[in-house]
C-alpha cells in the first residue's frame, strides 16, 4: 500500500490523488508497516508448547515507547503511561467519533468542496492547488460552484475555501464546532478515520490502522474523481457533479463510504473506551 509514494519518491515524482494520504497526513510508511496489536494484548514469552526463542523480540519491544514488561515477562502497552501523554487526545478522539456516529449521514453535497477550493482563482491570477487541468475550464469550474448550494460541514475542508467561496457556504464550521458539526456522510470525515488511527497507535491494532488507511485511499480517489480536476491522466473516469447522472453516481459512493466508516469508527471507538476504562 506504500510501494507507490516510496518508488515515486525516490525518483522526485508527484500523485496528485495518493500523494495526500502522505502529505496532509503526515505518516510515514515506515509506521504504517511497524505492526502493533493493540491495547489489551499481551505478547507472551516462549514457553514449552511454543519454545522458539522469542525473547531478544520482546525485549526490543519492551523498549518501544509506551510498552512495558508484565510479571510474567509478556509485553504489553502500558496504558496508564499512554494516557499519561495521551489522555486529551483519546479523550477528544472518542467525544467527537461518538457525536459523529450518532448523527444520520447528510449526503447530497456532491463534494462541492473540492471546486470551492478552485473557485475564482484564474481571475484572481492564483494558481490552483494541483498540477492538473480543471476538467470544465476555470468559467465552468465557478459557474458550478455559482449555481449550486454549498454545504460542506467539514472545517478541515472549509479553510481550504478560497476567499471569494467562503460567504458560499451554508455553513462556516470552525475548529470549535467540529465535535457538533461532523456527520458520516462527509467523505473528508471518513478519510479522518485514519488520522485518528494514527494519533491513537500503537493503542490501535495495527490491522484497524491499515483498514482505515485502505478507505482513506479509496474515498480520496473518488473525492478527486468527483472534483474539478481532470483525472483521465490517472486512467480516471470522472464523476461529473454538475450532471443529474454524477449526482446520483456521487450519492451512491457516498452512502458506501459511509456504511464502511460506520464500522471502523465503532471499532475506534472500542479501542478509546478499552483505553478509559
Amino acid at each position: 500500500m506504500t510501494a507507490g509514494w516510496r518508488e515515486r519518491k525516490t525518483r522526485g515524482e508527484k500523485h496528485a490523488v495518493e500523494d495526500f494520504l502522505f502529505t496532509y497526513y503526515p505518516t510515514r510508511p515506515a509506521q504504517l508497516r511497524r505492526w502493533h496489536p493493540g491495547a489489551g494484548v499481551v505478547l507472551a514469552p516462549a514457553d514449552a508448547t511454543r519454545p522458539d526463542d522469542v525473547a531478544p523480540l520482546l525485549a526490543e519491544r519492551a523498549a518501544w515507547r509506551w510498552y512495558r514488561t508484565g510479571p510474567g515477562g509478556g509485553v504489553t502497552l502500558d496504558i496508564d503511561a499512554f494516557l499519561a501523554d495521551r489522555g486529551d487526545t483519546v479523550r477528544y478522539a472518542r467525544d467527537l467519533l461518538a457525536a459523529t456516529a450518532s448523527r444520520p449521514a447528510t449526503l447530497g453535497c456532491f463534494g462541492l468542496h473540492e471546486w470551492a477550493m478552485v473557485y475564482r482563482d484564474h481571475a484572481q491570477g492564483r494558481d490552483h492547488r494541483h498540477p492538473l487541468p480543471l476538467r470544465l475550464g476555470a468559467r465552468g469550474t465557478d459557474e458550478v460552484v455559482a449555481t449550486h448550494p454549498v454545504r460542506c460541514s467539514h472545517f478541515d475542508a472549509f479553510r481550504f475555501f478560497t476567499p471569494e467561496a467562503v460567504s458560499l457556504n451554508r455553513l462556516q464550521p470552525t475548529r470549535e464546532t467540529q465535535p457538533a458539526l461532523e456527520q458520516p456522510g462527509c467523505l473528508h470525515a471518513n478519510m479522518d478515520l485514519y488520522k485518528w488511527a494514527v494519533k491513537l497507535s500503537p493503542a490501535v491494532p495495527s490491522g484497524l490502522v491499515l483498514d482505515a488507511f485502505e478507505l482513506a485511499r479509496d474515498i480520496r480517489w473518488v473525492d478527486m474523481r468527483a472534483s474539478p480536476y481532470d483525472v483521465s491522466s490517472y486512467g480516471e473516469a470522472p464523476v461529473a457533479i454538475e450532471t443529474p447522472a454524477g449526482k446520483a453516481e456521487y450519492v451512491r459512493l457516498q452512502r458506501g463510504f459511509a456504511e464502511r466508516s460506520g464500522v471502523l469508527r465503532a471499532r475506534l471507538l472500542e479501542v478509546c473506551e478499552r483505553l478509559l476504562g
